[in-house]
Protein backbone atom coordinates (compact mmCIF):
# COMPACT_ATOMS: atom_id res chain seq x y z
CA UNK A 1 0.00 0.00 0.00
CA UNK A 2 1.29 3.46 -0.85
CA UNK A 3 1.31 6.44 1.51
CA UNK A 4 0.75 8.82 -1.43
CA UNK A 5 -2.63 10.11 -2.56
CA UNK A 6 -1.37 12.42 -5.34
CA UNK A 7 0.81 11.39 -8.29
CA UNK A 8 2.28 12.98 -11.36
CA UNK A 9 1.03 10.06 -13.45
CA UNK A 10 -1.47 7.30 -12.78
CA UNK A 11 -1.60 4.29 -15.12
CA UNK A 12 -4.87 2.36 -14.96
CA UNK A 13 -4.39 -1.25 -16.01
CA UNK A 14 -1.27 -3.38 -15.67
CA UNK A 15 -1.50 -5.18 -18.97
CA UNK A 16 0.72 -4.88 -22.02
CA UNK A 17 0.30 -1.12 -22.49
CA UNK A 18 0.33 -0.16 -18.82
CA UNK A 19 3.47 -2.11 -17.97
CA UNK A 20 5.30 -1.07 -21.15
CA UNK A 21 4.57 2.59 -20.38
CA UNK A 22 5.66 2.21 -16.76
CA UNK A 23 8.90 0.48 -17.81
CA UNK A 24 9.75 3.30 -20.24
CA UNK A 25 9.03 5.96 -17.63
CA UNK A 26 11.17 4.06 -15.11
CA UNK A 27 14.09 3.73 -17.56
CA UNK A 28 14.23 7.44 -18.46
CA UNK A 29 16.11 9.75 -16.03
CA UNK A 30 13.82 12.60 -17.10
CA UNK A 31 11.03 11.06 -14.95
CA UNK A 32 13.07 10.01 -11.89
CA UNK A 33 11.50 12.72 -9.71
CA UNK A 34 7.93 11.96 -10.86
CA UNK A 35 5.63 9.95 -8.64
CA UNK A 36 3.91 7.26 -10.70
CA UNK A 37 1.13 4.85 -9.68
CA UNK A 38 -0.06 1.71 -11.44
CA UNK A 39 -3.56 0.57 -10.46
CA UNK A 40 -4.95 -2.85 -11.36
CA UNK A 41 -7.23 -5.29 -9.50
CA UNK A 42 -4.94 -8.23 -10.28
CA UNK A 43 -1.56 -9.15 -8.82
CA UNK A 44 -0.63 -10.39 -12.33
CA UNK A 45 0.57 -13.78 -11.12
CA UNK A 46 -0.97 -15.99 -13.80
CA UNK A 47 -0.09 -16.83 -17.39
CA UNK A 48 -3.33 -15.48 -18.87
CA UNK A 49 -2.15 -15.03 -22.49
CA UNK A 50 0.77 -15.08 -24.90
CA UNK A 51 1.96 -12.32 -27.22
CA UNK A 52 3.65 -13.00 -30.54
CA UNK A 53 5.41 -10.52 -32.81
CA UNK A 54 8.04 -10.30 -35.52
CA UNK A 55 11.20 -8.29 -35.02
CA UNK A 56 14.75 -7.90 -36.24
CA UNK A 57 17.41 -8.91 -33.75
CA UNK A 58 18.37 -7.78 -31.19
CA UNK A 59 15.19 -7.21 -29.23
CA UNK A 60 14.74 -5.42 -25.93
CA UNK A 61 12.65 -8.46 -24.96
CA UNK A 62 15.35 -11.08 -25.61
CA UNK A 63 15.58 -12.05 -21.93
CA UNK A 64 11.95 -13.17 -21.78
CA UNK A 65 11.30 -14.48 -25.30
CA UNK A 66 9.93 -17.99 -24.82
CA UNK A 67 10.50 -19.21 -28.37
CA UNK A 68 11.55 -17.81 -31.77
CA UNK A 69 11.07 -19.05 -35.33
CA UNK A 70 12.78 -18.14 -38.59
CA UNK A 71 10.42 -19.99 -40.96
CA UNK A 72 6.65 -19.97 -41.38
CA UNK A 73 3.89 -21.05 -43.72
CA UNK A 74 0.47 -19.83 -44.82
CA UNK A 75 -1.80 -22.66 -46.01
CA UNK A 76 -5.00 -22.19 -47.96
CA UNK A 77 -7.34 -24.55 -49.80
CA UNK A 78 -5.40 -23.74 -52.99
CA UNK A 79 -1.73 -23.50 -52.00
CA UNK A 80 0.97 -23.75 -49.37
CA UNK A 81 3.15 -20.64 -49.10
CA UNK A 82 6.52 -21.07 -47.36
CA UNK A 83 7.94 -17.95 -45.72
CA UNK A 84 11.59 -17.37 -44.83
CA UNK A 85 11.53 -14.50 -42.36
CA UNK A 86 15.18 -13.38 -42.33
CA UNK A 87 16.18 -10.74 -41.14
CA UNK A 88 13.08 -11.05 -38.92
CA UNK A 89 12.24 -13.69 -36.37
CA UNK A 90 8.79 -14.43 -35.03
CA UNK A 91 8.81 -14.43 -31.25
CA UNK A 92 6.46 -15.48 -28.48
CA UNK A 93 6.41 -14.10 -24.94
CA UNK A 94 4.34 -15.68 -22.18
CA UNK A 95 2.36 -13.13 -20.17
CA UNK A 96 3.63 -14.49 -16.84
CA UNK A 97 7.25 -13.90 -17.89
CA UNK A 98 6.41 -10.37 -19.04
CA UNK A 99 4.57 -9.57 -15.80
CA UNK A 100 7.33 -11.03 -13.62
CA UNK A 101 10.03 -9.10 -15.45
CA UNK A 102 8.05 -5.84 -15.35
CA UNK A 103 7.24 -6.12 -11.65
CA UNK A 104 10.86 -6.93 -10.76
CA UNK A 105 12.17 -3.88 -12.63
CA UNK A 106 9.51 -1.52 -11.26
CA UNK A 107 10.12 -2.66 -7.67
CA UNK A 108 13.62 -1.18 -7.95
CA UNK A 109 12.20 2.31 -8.56
CA UNK A 110 11.20 4.18 -5.36
CA UNK A 111 9.02 6.62 -7.31
CA UNK A 112 6.80 3.89 -8.81
CA UNK A 113 3.93 2.46 -6.76
CA UNK A 114 1.76 -0.55 -7.62
CA UNK A 115 -1.74 -0.43 -6.16
CA UNK A 116 -3.90 -3.56 -6.28
CA UNK A 117 -7.43 -2.18 -6.48
CA UNK A 118 -10.28 -1.74 -8.96
CA UNK A 119 -10.91 1.66 -10.52
CA UNK A 120 -14.60 2.54 -10.52
CA UNK A 121 -14.54 6.17 -11.72
CA UNK A 122 -12.29 8.83 -13.24
CA UNK A 123 -13.28 12.51 -13.13
CA UNK A 124 -11.48 15.54 -14.51
CA UNK A 125 -11.43 19.11 -13.26
CA UNK A 126 -8.23 21.08 -12.57
CA UNK A 127 -6.67 17.70 -11.91
CA UNK A 128 -7.84 14.14 -12.42
CA UNK A 129 -9.42 12.14 -9.61
CA UNK A 130 -9.25 8.36 -9.78
CA UNK A 131 -11.71 6.61 -7.47
CA UNK A 132 -11.14 2.97 -6.59
CA UNK A 133 -13.15 0.53 -4.50
CA UNK A 134 -11.13 1.42 -1.38
CA UNK A 135 -9.62 4.87 -1.97
CA UNK A 136 -9.28 7.89 -4.22
CA UNK A 137 -6.19 9.46 -5.79
CA UNK A 138 -5.40 12.56 -7.80
CA UNK A 139 -2.93 13.02 -10.63
CA UNK A 140 -1.62 15.55 -13.12
CA UNK A 141 -2.21 13.05 -15.91
CA UNK A 142 -3.91 9.66 -16.14
CA UNK A 143 -3.20 6.92 -18.70
CA UNK A 144 -6.31 4.75 -18.87
CA UNK A 145 -6.37 1.36 -20.60
CA UNK A 146 -10.03 0.59 -19.90
CA UNK A 147 -12.20 0.26 -23.01
CA UNK A 148 -14.77 3.10 -23.06
CA UNK A 149 -18.37 2.01 -22.52
CA UNK A 150 -19.26 3.91 -25.67
CA UNK A 151 -17.41 1.31 -27.74
CA UNK A 152 -20.20 -1.21 -27.17
CA UNK A 153 -22.95 1.43 -27.30
CA UNK A 154 -21.97 3.65 -30.26
CA UNK A 155 -20.84 1.30 -33.04
CA UNK A 156 -23.18 2.61 -35.72
CA UNK A 157 -20.53 4.85 -37.29
CA UNK A 158 -17.68 2.36 -37.15
CA UNK A 159 -16.78 -1.08 -38.45
CA UNK A 160 -16.01 -3.75 -35.88
CA UNK A 161 -14.87 -7.35 -36.26
CA UNK A 162 -13.85 -9.60 -33.37
CA UNK A 163 -10.70 -11.69 -33.49
CA UNK A 164 -11.72 -14.49 -31.13
CA UNK A 165 -9.89 -17.73 -30.47
CA UNK A 166 -9.15 -20.68 -28.27
CA UNK A 167 -5.87 -22.56 -28.12
CA UNK A 168 -4.59 -25.78 -26.60
CA UNK A 169 -0.97 -26.30 -25.67
CA UNK A 170 -0.50 -30.00 -26.34
CA UNK A 171 2.31 -32.38 -25.47
CA UNK A 172 3.15 -35.58 -27.32
CA UNK A 173 5.13 -38.59 -26.12
CA UNK A 174 7.46 -38.58 -29.13
CA UNK A 175 9.13 -36.03 -31.44
CA UNK A 176 6.36 -34.63 -33.63
CA UNK A 177 6.89 -30.96 -34.50
CA UNK A 178 9.43 -28.99 -36.53
CA UNK A 179 10.22 -26.41 -33.86
CA UNK A 180 11.95 -24.01 -36.26
CA UNK A 181 8.79 -23.60 -38.34
CA UNK A 182 5.36 -22.30 -37.34
CA UNK A 183 2.03 -22.15 -39.16
CA UNK A 184 0.89 -18.54 -39.33
CA UNK A 185 -2.49 -19.34 -40.86
CA UNK A 186 -4.03 -22.60 -42.10
CA UNK A 187 -7.38 -22.04 -43.81
CA UNK A 188 -8.04 -25.64 -44.87
CA UNK A 189 -10.37 -26.40 -41.95
CA UNK A 190 -13.39 -24.10 -42.26
CA UNK A 191 -16.45 -23.19 -40.24
CA UNK A 192 -18.92 -22.32 -43.00
CA UNK A 193 -18.31 -19.25 -45.18
CA UNK A 194 -16.39 -17.28 -42.59
CA UNK A 195 -12.82 -16.16 -42.07
CA UNK A 196 -11.30 -18.65 -39.65
CA UNK A 197 -7.93 -20.39 -39.53
CA UNK A 198 -5.70 -22.55 -37.38
CA UNK A 199 -2.46 -21.20 -35.91
CA UNK A 200 0.32 -23.57 -34.76
CA UNK A 201 3.32 -22.56 -32.66
CA UNK A 202 5.71 -25.48 -31.91
CA UNK A 203 7.57 -24.67 -28.69
CA UNK A 204 9.62 -27.87 -28.96
CA UNK A 205 9.55 -31.14 -30.89
CA UNK A 206 6.96 -32.44 -28.42
CA UNK A 207 4.97 -29.36 -27.44
CA UNK A 208 2.92 -26.87 -29.44
CA UNK A 209 0.10 -24.34 -29.22
CA UNK A 210 -2.73 -25.20 -31.60
CA UNK A 211 -5.23 -22.36 -31.83
CA UNK A 212 -8.47 -21.93 -33.80
CA UNK A 213 -9.15 -18.28 -34.67
CA UNK A 214 -12.07 -16.37 -36.18
CA UNK A 215 -12.25 -12.87 -37.72
CA UNK A 216 -16.03 -12.47 -37.48
CA UNK A 217 -18.70 -10.17 -36.04
CA UNK A 218 -19.97 -12.73 -33.53
CA UNK A 219 -18.29 -15.19 -31.18
CA UNK A 220 -19.07 -18.92 -30.94
CA UNK A 221 -19.68 -21.35 -28.08
CA UNK A 222 -16.59 -22.69 -26.33
CA UNK A 223 -17.29 -26.23 -27.54
CA UNK A 224 -17.04 -25.10 -31.18
CA UNK A 225 -13.38 -24.11 -30.78
CA UNK A 226 -12.68 -27.43 -29.05
CA UNK A 227 -14.26 -29.44 -31.87
CA UNK A 228 -12.20 -27.70 -34.55
CA UNK A 229 -8.94 -27.92 -32.57
CA UNK A 230 -9.55 -31.64 -31.98
CA UNK A 231 -10.28 -32.19 -35.68
CA UNK A 232 -7.21 -30.26 -36.79
CA UNK A 233 -4.90 -32.21 -34.48
CA UNK A 234 -6.29 -35.55 -35.70
CA UNK A 235 -6.79 -34.90 -39.43
CA UNK A 236 -4.12 -32.32 -40.27
CA UNK A 237 -1.34 -32.84 -37.71
CA UNK A 238 -2.01 -36.61 -37.73
CA UNK A 239 -1.62 -36.86 -33.97
CA UNK A 240 -3.68 -39.41 -32.02
CA UNK A 241 -2.03 -39.38 -28.62
CA UNK A 242 -1.42 -36.11 -26.77
CA UNK A 243 -2.03 -34.34 -23.49
CA UNK A 244 -3.56 -30.87 -23.15
CA UNK A 245 -1.32 -29.05 -20.67
CA UNK A 246 -2.68 -25.51 -20.99
CA UNK A 247 -5.51 -23.58 -22.69
CA UNK A 248 -5.98 -19.95 -23.64
CA UNK A 249 -8.88 -17.93 -24.99
CA UNK A 250 -9.23 -14.36 -26.14
CA UNK A 251 -11.28 -11.71 -27.88
CA UNK A 252 -9.50 -8.83 -29.63
CA UNK A 253 -11.42 -5.95 -31.23
CA UNK A 254 -10.55 -5.20 -34.85
CA UNK A 255 -12.19 -1.84 -35.46
CA UNK A 256 -11.92 1.69 -36.81
CA UNK A 257 -13.87 3.06 -33.82
CA UNK A 258 -12.55 6.50 -32.85
CA UNK A 259 -11.02 5.84 -29.43
CA UNK A 260 -9.02 9.07 -29.77
CA UNK A 261 -12.06 11.21 -29.01
CA UNK A 262 -11.79 10.12 -25.37
CA UNK A 263 -8.33 11.67 -24.97
CA UNK A 264 -8.38 14.97 -23.09
CA UNK A 265 -5.86 17.46 -21.75
CA UNK A 266 -5.27 15.30 -18.66
CA UNK A 267 -6.42 11.81 -19.67
CA UNK A 268 -4.88 9.63 -22.38
CA UNK A 269 -6.47 6.33 -23.38
CA UNK A 270 -3.88 3.60 -23.97
CA UNK A 271 -3.73 -0.02 -25.14
CA UNK A 272 -6.94 -1.62 -26.39
CA UNK A 273 -8.87 1.23 -24.76
CA UNK A 274 -6.89 3.71 -26.82
CA UNK A 275 -7.34 1.94 -30.15
CA UNK A 276 -3.74 0.67 -30.19
CA UNK A 277 -4.73 -2.76 -31.56
CA UNK A 278 -4.21 -2.68 -35.33
CA UNK A 279 -7.65 -2.71 -36.90
CA UNK A 280 -6.86 -5.00 -39.83
CA UNK A 281 -5.01 -7.75 -37.96
CA UNK A 282 -5.42 -7.44 -34.19
CA UNK A 283 -1.65 -7.12 -33.68
CA UNK A 284 -0.71 -5.06 -30.64
CA UNK A 285 2.69 -5.90 -29.14
CA UNK A 286 5.03 -3.86 -31.36
CA UNK A 287 2.44 -1.15 -31.95
CA UNK A 288 2.24 -0.70 -28.20
CA UNK A 289 6.02 -0.39 -27.97
CA UNK A 290 6.07 2.32 -30.66
CA UNK A 291 3.19 4.30 -29.20
CA UNK A 292 4.74 4.20 -25.72
CA UNK A 293 7.97 5.61 -27.18
CA UNK A 294 5.98 8.45 -28.80
CA UNK A 295 4.20 9.22 -25.52
CA UNK A 296 7.56 9.51 -23.76
CA UNK A 297 8.81 11.91 -26.47
CA UNK A 298 5.65 13.98 -26.18
CA UNK A 299 5.83 14.23 -22.40
CA UNK A 300 9.44 15.37 -22.53
CA UNK A 301 8.61 17.95 -25.21
CA UNK A 302 5.62 19.33 -23.31
CA UNK A 303 3.10 18.10 -25.90
CA UNK A 304 -0.14 16.24 -25.32
CA UNK A 305 0.82 12.57 -24.80
CA UNK A 306 -1.60 11.52 -27.56
CA UNK A 307 -0.03 13.82 -30.17
CA UNK A 308 0.79 11.99 -33.43
CA UNK A 309 0.01 8.47 -32.20
CA UNK A 310 -1.75 7.47 -35.43
CA UNK A 311 -0.99 7.87 -39.14
CA UNK A 312 -4.04 8.56 -41.27
CA UNK A 313 -3.07 6.50 -44.31
CA UNK A 314 -2.76 3.30 -42.28
CA UNK A 315 -6.10 3.97 -40.60
CA UNK A 316 -7.53 4.25 -44.13
CA UNK A 317 -5.98 0.94 -45.24
CA UNK A 318 -7.30 -0.75 -42.11
CA UNK A 319 -10.80 0.59 -42.75
CA UNK A 320 -10.83 -0.75 -46.33
CA UNK A 321 -9.74 -4.18 -45.08
CA UNK A 322 -12.38 -4.16 -42.32
CA UNK A 323 -15.07 -3.11 -44.79
CA UNK A 324 -14.34 -6.13 -46.99
CA UNK A 325 -14.30 -8.50 -44.01
CA UNK A 326 -17.60 -7.13 -42.72
CA UNK A 327 -19.41 -7.22 -46.06
CA UNK A 328 -17.86 -10.43 -47.44
CA UNK A 329 -16.39 -12.29 -44.49
CA UNK A 330 -15.46 -15.38 -46.50
CA UNK A 331 -12.88 -13.27 -48.40
CA UNK A 332 -10.33 -13.50 -45.58
CA UNK A 333 -8.66 -16.64 -46.97
CA UNK A 334 -8.21 -15.02 -50.40
CA UNK A 335 -6.93 -11.75 -48.89
CA UNK A 336 -4.18 -13.38 -46.85
CA UNK A 337 -3.25 -15.72 -49.69
CA UNK A 338 -2.75 -12.67 -51.93
CA UNK A 339 -0.84 -10.83 -49.20
CA UNK A 340 1.80 -13.50 -48.78
CA UNK A 341 1.81 -15.00 -52.28
CA UNK A 342 2.18 -11.74 -54.21
CA UNK A 343 4.43 -9.87 -51.75
CA UNK A 344 7.53 -10.80 -49.78
CA UNK A 345 6.95 -11.50 -46.12
CA UNK A 346 9.47 -8.75 -45.30
CA UNK A 347 7.34 -6.24 -47.26
CA UNK A 348 4.22 -7.42 -45.48
CA UNK A 349 5.89 -7.07 -42.08
CA UNK A 350 6.92 -3.49 -42.90
CA UNK A 351 3.37 -2.73 -44.05
CA UNK A 352 1.76 -4.21 -40.95
CA UNK A 353 4.35 -2.40 -38.78
CA UNK A 354 3.34 0.84 -40.57
CA UNK A 355 6.89 1.36 -41.84
CA UNK A 356 6.30 0.69 -45.56
CA UNK A 357 7.06 2.95 -48.52
CA UNK A 358 4.37 4.21 -50.91
CA UNK A 359 5.74 1.88 -53.61
CA UNK A 360 5.34 -1.12 -51.30
CA UNK A 361 1.83 -0.04 -50.32
CA UNK A 362 0.85 0.38 -53.97
CA UNK A 363 2.13 -3.13 -54.79
CA UNK A 364 0.20 -4.60 -51.86
CA UNK A 365 -2.99 -2.81 -52.84
CA UNK A 366 -2.53 -3.96 -56.45
CA UNK A 367 -2.19 -7.57 -55.28
CA UNK A 368 -5.64 -7.25 -53.69
CA UNK A 369 -7.23 -5.81 -56.83
CA UNK A 370 -10.80 -7.12 -56.96
CA UNK A 371 -14.36 -5.82 -57.16
CA UNK A 372 -14.71 -6.29 -53.39
CA UNK A 373 -11.76 -4.03 -52.70
CA UNK A 374 -12.77 -1.47 -55.32
CA UNK A 375 -16.18 -1.12 -53.65
CA UNK A 376 -14.68 -0.96 -50.15
CA UNK A 377 -12.06 1.56 -51.28
CA UNK A 378 -14.59 4.05 -52.67
CA UNK A 379 -17.03 3.59 -49.79
CA UNK A 380 -14.20 4.29 -47.36
CA UNK A 381 -12.91 7.22 -49.41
Amino acid sequence: MTKFSHFDYIIIGNGLAGFQLALKLAADPFFKDKQIALIDPSEKNTNDKTWSFWEKKPSQWDAIIYKSWSKASVKTSKKNIDLHLNPYTYNTIRAIDFYTEAKAKLRQQPNIHRIVDRVIAVSEEQQVTVTTETNSYTARHVFDSRVPKAFSEEKTNSISIIQHFKGWVIQTDKDTFDDDHFTMMDYRLKDAKQTNFTYVLPFSKREALVEFTYFTEHIVDDAVYDDYIKTYIKDYLKIDNYTIIETETGQIPMTNFNFGKFNTQNITKIGTGGGWVKGSTGYSFKHTEKKVALIIENLKAGRLPSHGLFRRKYKFYDKVFLKVLKDENHKGEWIFQQFYDKNSVQTMFRFLDEESSFAEEFKIMTSLFSWSFIKAFFKTL
